[in-house]
C-alpha cells in the first residue's frame, strides 16, 4: 500500500506538471499564430483571448492523453533508475502487477478524455466557427484597433482612430479617406462616436473636424470646417459556410452514417483508446536498460507515440476517402499497438524469470572461485 500510494502521489504531480507545460507550448505556439493574424489585419485584436481558449479546449484531449503517457513514463523510469524497483521485484512481485495501480490513476483521466473528445470538443470547434462568421459580419469600424490604420472591406476608406474612451464609445483624433466619384477625399476630427439608428443602419458621428476633397494628382482642392458629419457604415454581409465535420455533435455523426462522418467518430474514439493503451504500455518502455542509457527508452516512447497517432491520421483519411470500410475503422491500428503492448510485457516478464536462475547457478562458481582465493 505505501508503495502504491508513493506511485499514485507522484504520478498526479508528474502528470500535472507534463500537462502545464504542454499547455504553456500550445498557448505560446497559438498565440503567436493568433498576433500575426492579427498585426496583418486577418483577426481583430479584441477576439485573440477568445480563438485562444477555445483553441486550448480543442487540443486538451490530445494534452491530456500524452501528459498521462510521459507521467507514467517518467515516474517508472525514475523507480528503475533509483533502484526503488529492486524492492517490488525483491517482495515477489512482477512488472504485470503494475497494471493495477495504473489503470486506478489512467481510468478516470480516460473517462475524462473521453468526454472531452466526443461532447466538448466539437461543441468549441462549433463556436470557434459561428465567431469566425460573427467577426466576418462586423464592420470596419468595429474592427478598428486605436493607432492602426484599417482598411475597408471594399478597399474604398481607410480608418485611423487615436483612441477610444473608456467604454469605447466615443474616439478621438478620426481620420478617414475615402473615394467616392474619383475623387479622393480626406476627413479629420477631433472627436466622434457612433450610433445606430432604429432602423439598423449604423452611422459614425464625427464632431467640429475638416474635410478636404480634389482629384488625384491635381493641386485643385476644395476644404470644408463641419459640426457635425456622419458616414454610414456598412456591415459585411458573409454567408456562413455549412458547418464541418469537426463540429458537428457526435449524435449527428451516428445518425448520418457516411464514409466522412465515421473517420471523424472513429477519430473521437480512438484518442481515448489510444491514451489508455500508451499508459499501459509505458509500464514495459520504463524499464531502464543500463547498457542502452537513459535516454534509449524514452526516444523509443516518443517514436511509438508519433507513430501511433500518425497511423491513425492516415487511416482516418482513407476512411473518409472510402479505401476503408467505416466499420473496420481505426481497430486495427488499436490491436496492432495493443500486441505490441502485450508483446512487451510478456519480454520483461520473462527477462524478470530468467534473472533469478542464472543469478542461483552463478553460485556454486561463485563460492568456488571464492574458494581459490
Amino acid at each position: 500500500m505505501l508503495f502504491k500510494r508513493s506511485l499514485l502521489q507522484e504520478l498526479i504531480s508528474t502528470a500535472t506538471g507534463a500537462l502545464l507545460i504542454l499547455v504553456g507550448v500550445v498557448i505560446a505556439q497559438r498565440a503567436g499564430y493568433l498576433i500575426q493574424l492579427a498585426a496583418k489585419g486577418v483577426l481583430p485584436n479584441d477576439s485573440i483571448t477568445t480563438m485562444l481558449g477555445f483553441n486550448l479546449i480543442r487540443f486538451l484531449p490530445m494534452l491530456l492523453s500524452l501528459s498521462l503517457f510521459l507521467a507514467i513514463l517518467l515516474t517508472l523510469s525514475r523507480w528503475y533508475r533509483d533502484s526503488e524497483m529492486v524492492i517490488w521485484f525483491s517482495s515477489g512481485l512482477s512488472i504485470s502487477n503494475w497494471i493495477r495501480p495504473i489503470l486506478i490513476f489512467s481510468i478516470p483521466i480516460v473517462l475524462f478524455i473521453s468526454f472531452l473528445s466526443l461532447f466538448i470538443t466539437p461543441w468549441a470547434t462549433n463556436k470557434v466557427e459561428e465567431y469566425r462568421s460573427q467577426l466576418q459580419n462586423r464592420d470596419d469600424v468595429a474592427t478598428i484597433s486605436p493607432g492602426v490604420f484599417k482598411e475597408s472591406a471594399n478597399a474604398d476608406r481607410v480608418f485611423f482612430v487615436e483612441s477610444f474612451d473608456e467604454l469605447g464609445n466615443i474616439v478621438k483624433n478620426i481620420f478617414v479617406q475615402s473615394i467616392q466619384h474619383q475623387k479622393l477625399g480626406i476627413i479629420v476630427a477631433a472627436q466622434g462616436s457612433r450610433i445606430i439608428e432604429k432602423n439598423g443602419d449604423n452611422f459614425l458621428i464625427m464632431h467640429h473636424g475638416r474635410r478636404y476633397q480634389g482629384a488625384r494628382g491635381s493641386a485643385e482642392y476644395s476644404t470644408t470646417e463641419f459640426e457635425k458629419y456622419a458616414i454610414r457604415v456598412e456591415a459585411a454581409e458573409v454567408q456562413r459556410s455549412p458547418p464541418s465535420i469537426q463540429s458537428k455533435s457526435s449524435l449527428e455523426l451516428i445518425q448520418n452514417n457516411n464514409n466522412g462522418n465515421m473517420a471523424e467518430l472513429q477519430w473521437r474514439l480512438a484518442i481515448p483508446i489510444s491514451a489508455l493503451i500508451l499508459a499501459l504500455l509505458a509500464i514495459p518502455l520504463s524499464a531502464l536498460d543500463p547498457r542502452a542509457g537513459r535516454s534509449a527508452n524514452f526516444a523509443l516512447a516518443l517514436i511509438i507515440y508519433i507513430l501511433y497517432n500518425n497511423l491513425l491520421s492516415i487511416i482516418q483519411a482513407w476512411i473518409t476517402q472510402g479505401k476503408i470500410n467505416g466499420f473496420v475503422g481505426l481497430w486495427p491500428v488499436h490491436l496492432f499497438f495493443a500486441a505490441i503492448t502485450f508483446y512487451m510485457f510478456y519480454r520483461r516478464t520473462q527477462q524478470r524469470a530468467i534473472s533469478p536462475r542464472l543469478s542461483l547457478a552463478a553460485w556454486p562458481i561463485f563460492r568456488k572461485n571464492k574458494s581459490n582465493l
